[in-house]
């Protein structure tokens, strides 16, 4: 048993490298670990601790742990100033990462080879200040004449005629995290994602999915009671070219989290001003719903998410998630009839179980959602505007307003010798996208009579996934089938 014990703490810790327990990084930045996010829901469903969904939140083991996990990184220094108990504390410690990927697919209309990407990973602390940084560069070799972005952010075409050299696209990415840290608060600053409540694929306020924002937030616990605030500075248009980003997208938003042993309640706010920008709307104790309503209402767009999560037998989550976006009354939302009842829905569960074979810790798990999202959700009055987006993208469920999701994925975590471990998934997914008006984010909202996925075809995709982590060296590979074609091969070092 001891045994057992020992090897799931250290399969849990390898997704504790950074200061936060942060989103999963689906599109680029993937270091070594693969999903961890994934595993944390895992180990939360198995588990008997106080379940929390609000990422990124604190990691209160990164100081704890910083000397044994992060003195084997190529740089570390710790040291301290003062002696005993006026000691103050400090460490810092520096890996390169290296990583190659080989991309393609019928989405994309592209193929990505080689894709190269190095960089620095930076973490550390002084006393309560705790932070990290990873920051890459990408140079890409695409065979297509007009490349895309993979990652749906912005990106440079290098020409060989225009003294580049070669024909190569080349882009520089990060994501990081600053935090002041107290017994029961955390203020900081962050280029992230939200990820708000108890779903893992189809969660509605915010989503994994989303693309990365500037953010500035404030995090108090008091025992089983969560509070989030957050301010994030969101962008119009994925094009850098675009005079849509010479105006401003503001978003404030708060998460209320109860953590009652095998209960957990939340609630999600959240606010998008356009071109208005109002501080007040940071404080906690500020009701966004009601506040909504003393701005201009062509400039403000709100909504209001309530989500529950019950575990069983310390071996399956059920959760549900209800998010309104605007109604003209209950019995409207109710008949569902017309586009002024802009509301979405989603349902879940995970189910998994940890074993010990032959010294060997193995996490097996399940994950099966299904989510409804009615035409106009997210969208507003003009293009361009208040939409719930950032960088065309959805803040919240990623298959947008008028769809129907289900998605199911079996997986497998196998722990190996030392720090390495295979991870082994299906994901399935079937989709019905709606193209009537109402249907993509940016399409702007007139009261009319909406018809949900109207003569949507299905799209049916399988995901099988593998991946090896050793302690410097790493193996994914990702493999869509049927409706959705693809493939990303990576291999990562870190040092």
């Amino acid at each position: 048993m001891k045994k057992f014990l020992s090897a799931v703490l250290l399969l849990t810790s390898l997704a504790f490298s950074q200061s936060v327990l942060g989103t999963e990084h689906n599109r680029n930045l993937r270091t070594l670990d693969y999903l961890p996010m994934l595993m944390d829901y895992h180990r939360q469903t198995v588990g008997e601790s106080r379940q929390f969904f609000t990422y990124p939140r604190r990691n209160y083991d990164f100081v704890k742990n910083f000397a044994d996990k992060e003195s084997n990184a190529l740089v570390y220094y710790a040291d301290s100033l003062g002696a005993g108990k006026d000691a103050h504390h400090f460490a810092i410690a520096a890996s390169p990462v290296l990583g190659m990927d080989y991309r393609g697919g019928e989405a994309l209309g592209d193929t990505i080879w080689p894709g190269i990407d190095g960089g620095l990973y930076l973490r550390g602390y002084a006393d309560s200040l705790d932070f990290d940084l990873d920051a890459r560069i990408y140079a890409e070799q695409h065979a297509a004449k007009k490349p895309k972005s993979f990652d749906g952010e912005v990106f440079d075409v290098q020409t060989e005629n225009g003294n580049a050299g070669a024909d190569y696209v080349s882009y520089a990415r990060y994501r990081a995290h600053l935090g002041l840290n107290y017994a029961w608060a955390r203020i900081s600053l962050a280029r992230d994602v939200l990820h708000w409540g108890p779903g893992y694929y189809n969660n509605l306020a915010f989503n994994q999915f989303a693309l990365p924002y500037n953010m500035l937030n404030l995090d108090f616990t008091f025992g089983p009671l969560r509070v989030f605030s957050v301010y994030a500075d969101l962008r119009v248009n994925s094009w850098s070219y675009s005079k849509d980003n010479l105006n401003d997208r503001n978003l404030y938003a708060h998460r209320y989290e109860l953590a009652l042993g095998n209960l957990t309640v939340g609630m999600s706010e959240l606010q998008v001003l356009y071109n208005e920008n109002k501080p007040w709307l940071f404080v906690p104790v500020v009701p966004l719903f009601i506040e909504k309503g003393n701005y201009t209402e062509r400039v403000n767009n709100g909504a209001l998410a309530f989500d529950i999560n019950y575990r069983l037998f310390n071996a399956v989550r059920v959760y549900g998630e209800f998010f309104l976006d605007d109604m003209e009354s209950p019995m409207a939302v109710y008949e569902n009839k017309y586009s002024n009842n802009r509301w979405a829905g989603m349902l879940g569960m995970q189910a998994g179980r940890d074993f010990n074979v032959g010294g060997h810790a193995i996490e097996l798990g399940t994950v099966a959602e299904i989510a409804r999202v009615e035409p106009y959700t997210y969208c507003h009055y003009d293009t361009a505007m208040a939409q719930m987006a950032h960088l065309g993208m959805p803040l919240g469920n990623p298959n947008g307003p008028n769809s129907l999701a289900i998605d199911w994925t079996i997986y497998g975590n196998l722990g190996l010798s030392g720090l390495s471990s295979l991870f082994v998934g299906v994901h399935h997914k079937w989709l019905w996208k709606g193209v009537d008006a109402g249907s993509d984010i940016d399409d702007p909202y007139k009261t009319r009579r909406k018809r949900f996925i109207h003569s949507a075809p299905l799209h049916y995709s399988l995901a099988p996934t593998l991946s090896y982590r050793g302690a410097h060296v790493a193996f994914m590979g990702e493999y869509g089938f049927f409706d959705d074609k693809f493939v990303n091969l990576r291999l990562v070092f870190m040092f």
